[in-house]
């Protein structure tokens, strides 16, 4: 699992940036995005690059994803959301303190996953709860 801070100027701004890594970036969220104090974002992401930040945060949020760091570092890379995401490793020192801030942080507001909730299509000749039927070559173009 990958750990992803997302930091920008607007709460439309992060929303957008979140359905984009979902829907363009192709990853799966384990956790809903919580609300993270924008100071503390912006002092982990100048740890992270060692370097100072041009512009300062309004808000910020953070989100485990299942997929490793590596590829969500890759799948990231190709798109371009519009605010400024960061896939905090294991390895940085700030990566404890957003798991135990993640933990006592309230729930992004406006956040509702684009992805579906079932297992598949539905057969409706089927009585009974295993009605959906799982189509593996409905997705297959997304599968390397």
């Amino acid at each position: 699992m990958a750990l992803i801070l997302i930091r920008g100027e607007s709460n439309s701004k992060l929303l957008s940036a979140i359905a984009d890594i979902e829907r363009h970036g192709n990853l799966n969220l384990v956790t809903k995005p919580c609300q993270i104090d924008a100071e503390f974002a912006d002092s982990l992401v100048e740890d992270i690059l060692k370097s100072p930040l041009r512009t300062k945060s309004s808000v910020a949020t953070a989100f485990f994803v299942n997929e490793d760091p590596t590829l969500s570092i890759m799948q990231i890379k190709k798109i371009h959301p519009p605010a400024h995401v960061v896939v905090v490793s294991d390895e940085y020192d700030g990566y404890g303190q957003l798991q135990k801030l993640l933990d006592s942080s309230k729930d992004f507001p406006g956040y509702h996953s684009h992805k579906a909730k079932n297992e598949g299509m539905i057969d409706y000749k089927i009585v009974g709860k295993n009605r959906y039927v799982k189509n593996e070559k409905l997705n297959s173009y997304l599968k390397k």
